[in-house]
């Protein structure tokens, strides 16, 4: 796949998808500190790379994290949510951060929930005009 200015190239078609992804912690629970998001933000950049992905931009508070991912339209955003979950779930509970061994119990770090909506290109009512103004064959 190559990167050319915005628009990215796969073997066969050209594309530009871009996702913004929200994961809450389990009950809604305080438990993140800068180092965390830290090291999160590399967690979630190799998961990202292993899905042939991108990890546009990301921060968080200390209940919720927000990632702005562009992603190949092979790669269904449910997998690539799960597997975002999953790892980082896995090696920030394996650090044993206070914060979260605190206040957090079980091996569940995130929300099972979680918001992604799609972002970028052209407004709707932009491509919902262009789409009506299309000539129909009689």
């Amino acid at each position: 796949m190559e990167k050319s200015n915005e628009l990215r190239t796969g073997r066969h078609c050209i594309f530009l998808l871009h996702v913004h992804l929200v994961f809450v912690t389990k009950y809604r629970r305080k438990v993140f500190t800068k180092e965390i998001i830290e090291e999160m933000r590399e967690i979630f950049k190799k998961v990202c790379c292993d899905f042939e992905a991108d990890l546009v931009e990301f921060d968080g508070e200390r209940d919720h994290v927000h990632l702005l991912v562009t992603y190949p339209p092979k790669v269904a955003v449910a997998r690539l949510v799960n597997s975002l979950k999953g790892v980082s779930s896995r090696l920030i509970r394996q650090k044993k951060h206070s914060s979260i061994e605190h206040a957090l119990w079980g091996g569940s770090l995130w929300s099972p929930s979680y918001f992604a909506g799609s972002c970028g290109g052209t407004p709707l009512s932009i491509v919902k005009q262009y789409i009506e103004s299309q000539e129909t064959p009689h």
